[in-house]
């Protein structure tokens, strides 16, 4: 037990703590909401160098928490997921640098125009207000989405997993410091001092609050806050991503994608679950997909024509075609065309990110109107399915809703808006 969670345990009661929490961010986000750029961006700034000066203290809190989870016996994409190097350390202080050179999201015209009557009518990007983050594993969501919550004049309450606690509490530090230093309230950015569940029980309950909640994490996790949740949620449930391989794929460019989209990072959401092959693809060039996803050390489970492509793929069962691995695992099967992979897709994906690798740009075209992903991509990897990549600076989640923020969730995606109306006296008949 940390030092932090063992001073609100010796007194703490949930209810009150995120009570307590909640009026604070509230405060802050009065504040935040009319706070100008420069300030904003000085407070990540900041934060950025202080994430660099405190690497030590940081690294050594998460060497804790790698051991702890060790000693759990946490599966290895959990831990791999909460795992700090100095090289990943240095792009959570990048990030904070990438979202403060963004252009301020708060007060931006997104559209204007004059009525019959005189009345000019203008819709203007605003803060959400207060944003709620409950997550998993990862700790540079403490970095990520405090910062994206500040550029968007959003306070954030972060309810991190017990897999990162420590690392958590070093980088919340950082942090809070960054705000500190530019004259900020340091309750625009807050992190609950316990990994007691119930605390997700009073967050998701505190709609007076809380007015968006984001859930980064495991199927139970968001299964549970998109169910108990009194307020929105930004989310998806699962990363069920496809590459399909159309059959007039380049060969080569094909092979480097699926391996790349399957084997970068296994653990991550926009990591490929399955692999599609057109059956008008020649069979030598199917092959040596197969191939070289088991001579990366990717387990292969396959239909029976996939594997006849290669005697060391496993046989797939139904259950693989809807399994999220987050591991050196990928389903495989062939299809007959353009239309069977989509139908595959709608019928086994999760809406999250979906590729094709084509030289066709006819069948490119179809496949991204037609397959209604978050994210949809013609040939790249599927791993590019991230908010820094998008040149977002960071992202808080990857959403697959229908509301406003789907996909990577940035900066522009943490705002609303509201209507300005300007008359000169108007009155209505």
């Amino acid at each position: 037990m940390s030092v932090v969670e063992a001073e609100f345990r010796q007194g703490g009661d949930l209810a009150e703590l995120i009570a307590g929490m909640g009026k604070a961010a509230r405060s802050a986000a009065a504040v935040l909401a009319t706070t100008g750029a420069d300030q904003k961006n000085a407070a990540l700034r900041a934060g950025a160098a202080a994430v660099r000066a405190q690497a030590d203290e940081i690294l050594a809190a998460n060497a804790r928490d790698i051991e702890i989870a060790t000693d759990a016996g946490l599966a290895a994409p959990l831990i791999d997921r909460a795992r700090l190097d100095r090289e990943r350390l240095e792009g959570i202080a990048k990030g904070l640098e990438d979202i403060a050179a963004l252009d301020d999201p708060v007060g931006a015209v997104l559209t204007e125009w004059d009525r019959p009557n005189g009345l000019k009518i203008a819709r203007i990007r605003t803060p959400l207000g207060v944003v709620g983050v409950i997550y998993e594993s990862r700790p540079n969501v403490t970095a990520d989405a405090g910062g994206l919550c500040l550029k968007a004049g959003n306070a954030v309450i972060l309810r991190g997993g017990r897999e990162a606690f420590h690392s958590n509490v070093a980088l919340h530090a950082a942090m809070t410091g960054g705000l500190k230093a530019a004259g900020l309230p340091e309750a625009a950015i807050q992190l609950v001092p316990t990994t007691d569940r119930a605390a997700v029980g009073e967050m998701l309950a505190a709609p007076e609050y809380i007015d968006v909640i984001v859930p980064r994490g495991g199927k139970s996790l968001v299964a549970r806050v998109q169910a108990e949740a009194r307020m929105p949620v930004f989310a998806h449930l699962e990363g069920r991503c496809h590459v399909y391989v159309h059959a007039a794929a380049d060969p080569e460019m094909a092979r480097e994608i699926v391996v790349n989209a399957k084997m970068r990072r296994t653990s991550i959401c926009g990591a490929a679950e399955t692999l599609l092959i057109d059956r008008g693809l020649p069979p030598v060039h199917a092959a040596s997909i197969i191939t070289a996803l088991l001579e990366s050390g990717c387990e292969v489970r396959g239909d029976e024509q996939v594997r006849v492509l290669d005697a060391r793929v496993k046989t797939a069962t139904e259950e693989d075609w809807d399994t999220e691995y987050l591991a050196p695992v990928i389903s495989a099967g062939m299809v007959e065309g353009l239309d069977a992979a989509i139908a595959h897709i709608r019928a086994h994906g999760s809406e999250h990110t979906d590729a094709i690798v084509t030289d066709d740009d006819a069948a490119a075209a179809s496949f991204l109107n037609r397959v209604n992903s978050a994210i949809v991509v013609h040939n790249a990897s599927t791993q590019f399915a991230d908010g820094g990549e998008f040149g977002m600076g960071a992202e808080i989640g990857i959403a697959t809703g229908k509301m406003h923020a789907r996909g990577p969730v940035g900066v522009e995606q943490l705002c609303s808006f509201k209507y300005v109306v300007r008359g000169t006296g108007q009155t209505r008949p």
